[in-house]
């Protein structure tokens, strides 16, 4: 969780910098909060989470062991393309994204990132 933490939830000391980074940069650590937040859940119920980038089909594997995590199924498709959407290169000025997608991704990495925290126990919080 301190790898997820460190990404976009406040209070992390790399904050700061990551929501002054340029978006593409910004929005891809959305993406990466989410992900090793799900993958630090499938851990803890000692699983070896698959080496994929796909936060909804992580998701949906956690839901086989926490119902809940259907209800994030949206959430975490929509944050899927962000792990490689913005970071090859392409026609950047048609596919950067807006600040409003970034602040959507935020908050959907911060929900995600406060559900998994809220099934650890104490001793796996950052």
């Amino acid at each position: 969780m301190t790898l997820a933490r460190h990404c976009c939830v406040p209070g992390s000391p790399k904050r700061p910098a990551i929501c002054a980074a340029p978006l593409d940069t910004a929005i891809y650590h959305c993406q990466q909060t989410a992900e090793k937040a799900v993958k630090a859940f499938l851990v803890s119920k000692e699983l070896s989470p698959e080496k994929t980038h796909d936060i909804r089909r992580l998701t949906l594997a956690a839901a086989d062991h926490e119902p809940r995590f259907h209800e994030l199924l949206d959430m975490a498709a929509g944050l899927k393309p962000y792990a490689w959407e913005f970071r090859y290169p392409g026609d950047l000025v048609e596919t950067y994204p807006t600040r409003e997608e970034y602040d959507e991704a935020l908050q959907h990495a911060k929900t995600i990132y406060d559900f998994v925290l809220n099934l650890l126990p104490a001793e796996a919080h950052p």
